[in-house]
């Protein structure tokens, strides 16, 4: 073989599937596959966004003053230790890339978010995973998993791709029983969609080994845009700036996720409406007998139980030749699965008939 030889670890990492957008023949197909905002973004978001095509041409501000301040005071932190991503993924590979060298192992849960082995295994770390209880983190399994090696531990509170979510006590205890070198990372994606107490975690950021981060891609409506931020110590924080790219976040996505922070009444409406939707979409599939597991996130993955009528795969592809794509979880290992976003109401009226005509 000429030419350059990449590292082992490399060539070792499957890479990122993303929930499909397209299917065959059909110019505009309904999206379920992917957990985006039914209810699109914020007009003020897009208003914003649009204005900052006047300022194309000039660089970002590489700090995000105006977006580290608004988040600040929303949810009552220390704007010094704010961190910005290129979307939480891109804060997942800063972390990787300062806390963990070739030989060492992060811990993550059995059914895990793809985007954490990618980073651990692009810089030489191993990935190690802690089964699961019932499709929910086991606490006491994560920190058996924990070795002389482990220098970070992943969970993600809703979790992705199950959309169950542990209480912030259990959370609390998973980290009391870490050894103080060891970085945990809370991925809050869909903390927003949750009810009650798991919701809210920030005192725990306080510890010297907590990263806790959000993304504006769900609740807000940005996917495109890959805006995240995470927050932690001054430590950890001060860490990751060393080595976050300037100019991260670019003019238009600082201006529409500033926009979006400040509407309220669009964040309530995406709040209700995952909340209505999932219920909808457990009942729907209560209905053929399957089991829907329960979410706490804009999404629900039901199980297709052993001996259906139709498999995983059949009901995929039969959705997908209506129109209709949503998530078959094999490259997640959980091969009985679908994972369905919280789509629009109309959206799903037109999944339920393509339900019943293909599985009667």
């Amino acid at each position: 073989m000429s030419g350059p030889v990449p590292k082992r670890s490399i060539l070792e990492i499957e890479p990122y599937r993303a929930g499909r957008a397209a299917a065959p023949g059909v110019a505009r197909p309904i999206k379920l596959s992917a957990n985006e905002n039914a209810l699109g973004c914020s007009p003020a978001a897009r208003a914003a966004y649009i204005e900052a095509a006047d300022t194309l041409h000039l660089y970002s501000d590489p700090r995000a003053n105006l977006l580290r301040e608004a988040l600040a005071a929303r949810h009552g932190l220390d704007p010094a230790r704010i961190v910005f991503g290129t979307g939480s993924d891109e804060l997942f590979s800063m972390a990787c890339q300062a806390y963990l060298a070739p030989g060492e192992n992060i811990v993550q849960p059995q059914y895990a978010f793809a985007a954490w082995a990618i980073a651990a295994r692009a810089v030489g770390g191993a990935v190690k995973s802690a089964p699961e209880r019932d499709y929910t983190v086991d606490v006491d399994a994560m920190l058996a998993a924990v070795d002389a090696q482990t220098r970070i531990l992943f969970v993600a509170n809703p979790a992705n791709p199950t959309g169950t979510c542990l209480p912030q006590s259990e959370i609390v205890r998973l980290h009391a029983g870490l050894p103080e070198n060891v970085l945990l990372i809370l991925d809050h994606a869909y903390a927003e969609f949750a009810e009650g107490e798991a919701r809210e975690l920030w005192a725990l950021s306080e510890a010297p080994n907590v990263l806790i981060t959000r993304t504006f891609s769900k609740l807000y409506g940005l996917a495109a845009l890959r805006v995240g931020w995470g927050y932690a110590c001054a430590g950890v924080a001060g860490v990751l700036n060393r080595i976050r790219l300037p100019f991260n976040l670019s003019v238009p996505a600082q201006a529409a996720a500033l926009a979006a922070l400040d509407d309220d009444a669009f964040v309530q409406r995406s709040v209700n409406h995952a909340k209505e939707a999932r219920a909808e979409l457990s009942a729907l599939f209560e209905g053929f007998g399957w089991r829907p597991l329960p979410s706490a996130a804009n999404f629900v993955t039901v199980r297709i139980p052993e001996g259906a009528r139709l498999s995983v795969a059949e009901i995929d592809a039969a959705l997908t030749a209506r129109g209709i794509l949503v998530r078959g979880l094999s490259p997640y290992r959980m091969p009985d699965c679908l994972r369905v976003s919280a789509g629009s109401f109309d959206e799903l009226r037109q999944l339920r008939d393509a339900l019943h005509e293909i599985v009667g």
